[in-house]
């Protein structure tokens, strides 16, 4: 369910953006709508990583969203004591993954 009462502005620089980011932004923009919409996005943490070709969002919960180049949403938790990034297929695992 989509919380109508939150709001925020996102900003996203749409030059030189090929298909499969176009594609990649709104998969990741859906899934932030249907599982994330009342969580804060960092600032300036809506982009894409030229390194790893992934478009994301990353979340003041410490969840990111993201798509590589259009194909299906991931969700990344980086452990800040180990260094590690754990790539899950829902968010929930996602949430689960940060208790």
């Amino acid at each position: 369910m989509i919380n109508t009462n939150f709001a925020q502005s996102i900003d996203i620089d749409f030059q030189n953006i090929s298909t499969g980011n176009l594609e990649a932004i709104q998969l990741v923009l859906e899934a932030y709508s249907l599982y994330a919409s009342n969580e804060y996005v960092l600032d300036n943490s809506i982009g894409f990583n030229n390194n790893s070709c992934y478009t994301y969002i990353a979340l003041e919960n410490g969840i990111s969203i993201c798509s590589k180049e259009g194909k299906d949403v991931e969700y990344i938790v980086f452990d800040f004591e180990t260094g590690e990034e754990y790539f899950l297929e829902t968010y929930i695992q996602a949430e689960n993954k940060l208790n």
